[in-house]
């Protein structure tokens, strides 16, 4: 009995060491984001396009029952290829507008946003989705990017 708990023993303790010191190159390794920024470069630095946002959030404050707002989501193309909006997609509350021109690399662009509380019932926070016709260099996958902006609806 004795010979089979230190054997058991032994063999946790063989487990153990190989699983908490694995050599380096097998740890997952991060690979490079093609996800929005949130403080715009001056100069092109990402590969392929890059929309830097000075902010993706907006809290729009305090809104009655019935009223409109309108404000905007500036951004820059901080990558090193143009990139292009194929479509911003929100709810019904929200309509946007967007350049439709390719957006080439440290140009400024908006995404223009009207906010309509006419058939809101409660304070919530509202999700913009920026599809582009670029896919991600790394992954080969659609970029898309999520803006939000929340309020607070006084009846």
């Amino acid at each position: 009995m004795l010979n089979r708990l230190f054997f058991f023993a032994i063999l946790m303790i063989g487990f153990a060491t190989s699983t908490f010191s694995q050599h380096p190159s097998s740890q997952p390794t991060s690979r490079p984001t093609t996800q929005p920024t949130s403080q715009p470069s001056s100069q092109p630095s990402k590969v392929g396009p890059q929309m830097s946002f000075k902010e993706m959030f907006k809290d729009i404050g305090s809104v009655k029952k019935g009223e409109i707002r309108n404000f905007e989501f500036p951004f820059t193309n901080t990558g090193n290829t143009p990139l292009k909006i194929d479509l911003v997609s929100s709810c019904d509350c929200t309509t946007t507008k967007y350049p439709k021109r390719e957006i080439m690399p440290g140009a400024t662009g908006s995404i223009m946003v009207t906010f309509d509380s006419t058939e809101k019932e409660e304070s919530e926070t509202i999700d913009i989705d920026i599809f582009l016709t670029n896919e991600d260099p790394v992954t080969g996958a659609p970029m898309i990017v999520m803006l939000q902006y929340k309020y607070e609806l006084l009846q």
